[in-house]
């Protein structure tokens, strides 16, 4: 008797070893070591039982809800300056104090694996991990979900920068945050929500996906998968997030990968499905407020890079309507150069995808990093320390107002031909352009109405950079930087580098690619 008493009370105190019903419960952004957005409404919310009345107390104030018929409770805190670390307590039919909180700025910084590439693989990994102690800096990364409909919660948790938890946090998020700490001298949160080898069609909400008939077509292949959102798919997205861990792993260690998980065989062409990634990682985010975004991410879609001037201006447009606090601002870090250098200059999907990104610049409070100058022939550089850096002076400009910070390297403005020469002209030139090796101009194509580019020979003139061709008498266009790894040397003396472009609109090669 006393044997059976005994295995029903484990039995019991094992299925309501989780919250029981009536608890109030929180979601995982709501934690000890949390930073809130200054200068914004923010919401605390979660679960409770119904009709419960549940007090939030923060920074000398209290705030009372009571939970809906659904279970969901949400109270309002005004907005606060900078400060910190406070405590938060909220009550109901249980009490939960919160600690170690501070009041700051709040980036999400998404994308794949070149903004998922964690800090102990960058250069000088050894040396930064030491250097990691940021009581101001706070960590959040999101697990790797993919679900077929938006989901409440997300997986993750705050932790304090430290050499203990810096080393594995976005490279590129943490290098860029880092500088805003040190430049703004306030508490910065970052929230790494990021997969490699995706595609921004995962990321962007099925709502917006389907609304816009220049991106709808690509729900067609999907279409079985995104109506019935099979629970096998959920399991195999789950599979596949703890094999991308697993691979960060193996590469410090240089042993073999395991094989890569399959979709299920009744679902397997449905790998990349629209949305799921939004639904899993990005959804449960948009109540919490934030600063910003930075996005790393376009590698995957070079092959529809003329698709993909849409749907970078789809998905900026979409995550501003979920957080829906205005034009937030928008960083993006410009695809680095990567792969073998070209022998002849010609067509390229990458470089097609460099320009996508630039137009959706054109968007209010929106900046970029350029990056063409960092990269390795493998796609995953390691010096994210600079990329970090030029984000970050991005940042001064689109979401801090800053005017008195060199933010851009220069940016192709006009063009004239003369005398079989093609002269041009940039802004953000900084008072000159230089080389950094101190040879002429490298990167420059140049072309006539045939189309064919060549190989062009340049020299800088003040702020202007003259492109000519023995080979073309009378050129049309020019290009520069447009392959996968260009070799460049062009500089403003603020030391950014120009940004890649071309003088021509003739149609690219990802024209119709989906």
């Amino acid at each position: 008797m006393y044997r059976k008493s005994l295995c029903i009370m484990i039995v019991l105190l094992y299925c309501n070893s989780g919250p029981v019903w009536g608890d109030v419960r929180l979601p995982a952004l709501i934690d000890h070591h949390m930073v809130l957005q200054r200068g914004a409404n923010i919401p605390i919310w979660g679960w409770a039982e119904p009709g419960e009345r549940v007090k939030v107390s923060f920074h000398g104030k209290s705030s009372f809800a009571v939970t809906g018929s659904d279970g969901r409770w949400r109270v309002g805190l005004e907005p606060m300056n900078a400060g910190g670390p406070f405590e938060m307590t909220i009550s109901g039919a249980n009490t939960i104090v919160l600690y170690n909180i501070l009041i700051g700025d709040v980036w999400v910084c998404s994308g794949q694996s070149n903004m998922e590439w964690p800090v102990k693989y960058c250069t000088d990994a050894e040396k930064e991990i030491t250097a990691g102690t940021h009581p101001k800096l706070r960590l959040f990364e999101v697990k790797k979900t993919g679900r077929g409909s938006p989901q409440e919660d997300l997986e993750g948790h705050w932790q304090e920068c430290t050499p203990h938890t810096v080393g594995d946090i976005t490279g590129v998020g943490y290098f860029f945050c880092r500088e805003l700490t040190e430049r703004l001298d306030v508490p910065i949160g970052l929230i790494q929500s990021a997969w490699g080898g995706t595609a921004i069609r995962q990321w962007t909400s099925l709502d917006a996906l389907e609304s816009d008939p220049e991106v709808s077509s690509i729900l067609e292949p999907f279409r079985l998968v995104l109506d019935q959102k099979p629970r096998a798919m959920e399991d195999y997205y789950d599979g596949l997030g703890g094999w991308f861990e697993y691979c960060f792993v193996q590469m410090h260690l240089k042993w073999s990968y395991n094989p890569i998980p399959q979709p299920p065989e009744e679902w397997k062409n449905m790998g990349g499905t629209p949305s799921w990634l939004y639904n899993g990682m990005i959804a449960p985010l948009s109540w919490y407020p934030i600063k910003g975004w930075t996005w790393y991410q376009g590698e995957s879609d070079c092959g529809n890079a003329f698709l993909y001037r849409r749907q970078l201006t789809l998905l900026i447009e979409d995550w501003r309507k979920r957080w829906g606090r205005g034009d937030i601002p928008f960083l993006v870090v410009q695809l680095a150069n990567w792969n073998k250098r070209e022998e002849k200059p010609g067509d390229s999907t990458a470089a097609e995808l460099r320009e996508a990104q630039s137009m959706a610049m054109s968007l209010p409070n929106t900046g970029m990093a350029v990056t063409i100058d960092l990269g390795e022939e493998d796609v995953h550089y390691r010096n994210k320390q600079e990329a970090g850096r030029r984000l970050a002076l991005s940042a001064l400009k689109a979401a801090y107002d800053y005017n008195n910070v060199a933010y851009s390297g220069p940016v192709y403005r006009s063009m004239s031909s003369e005398n079989g020469e093609i002269r041009l002209r940039f802004d953000f030139t900084a008072g000159g352009l230089v080389t950094k090796d101190g040879a002429p101009p490298k990167g420059f194509s140049i072309a006539g109405t045939d189309r064919v580019f060549v190989w062009a020979e340049a020299r800088i003139e003040g702020e202007e950079v003259v492109v000519r061709s023995d080979a073309v008498p009378e050129p049309v266009a020019v290009r520069y930087a447009w392959g996968w790894n260009p070799e460049v040397n062009l500089y403003n003396r603020d030391n950014l580098p120009i940004a890649p472009f071309r003088t021509d609109d003739w149609p690219g090669i990802t024209v119709g690619k989906k």
